[in-house]
């Protein structure tokens, strides 16, 4: 039963993707989308052939990719430190810091997509079950507008 309901919930979360992908429509502005590719497969295969072809795979073990992919959050952090809160869509940043964050974040995800490979988590799929889980854990209907944590709302 319980995985009947897991796997209704996961329907149900992915039609209401499809929907709002589909036919959002926003009081405020229009959320930023990303392109549709390279997909997270696409950069999966890029990178592979990128540490295969300089013979890396021998250092690239799952404790190191973790390191490393720290390193490069803390360096997002960098660029983000000392500016106080920082306005939606950066209009004060320059656009060599704008190019900046996108280096850092890009190896970020490179180091997270590399991780879930050699951990052989399929991400993509990962993400789906962890959004449904949220959906469960934090229902619309208890948390909107609210930003409290799951174990401080009443049944």
């Amino acid at each position: 039963l319980e995985q009947a309901k897991e796997k209704y919930e996961q329907v149900k979360f992915d039609m209401n993707m499809l929907n709002n992908m589909t036919h959002r429509k926003s009081s405020r502005q229009r959320r930023f989308t990303f392109s549709p590719e390279p997909s997270i497969e696409d950069i999966r295969r890029m990178q592979a052939d990128f540490t295969d072809e300089r013979d890396w795979n021998k250092f690239h073990q799952p404790r190191n990719l973790l390191l490393a992919m720290v390193g490069e959050v803390g360096e997002v952090a960098e660029l983000f430190q000392w500016r106080g809160e920082v306005a939606e869509g950066l209009p004060d940043w320059t656009e060599s810091e704008r190019e900046q964050l996108a280096h850092e974040l890009s190896d970020v995800l490179i180091y997270l997509v590399e991780l879930a490979e050699k951990c052989r988590v399929d991400l993509p799929q990962a993400v789906l079950r962890k959004m449904a889980l949220n959906r469960l854990k934090y229902p619309a209907s208890k948390v909107h507008g609210s930003a409290k944590k799951y174990t401080e709302y009443k049944d």
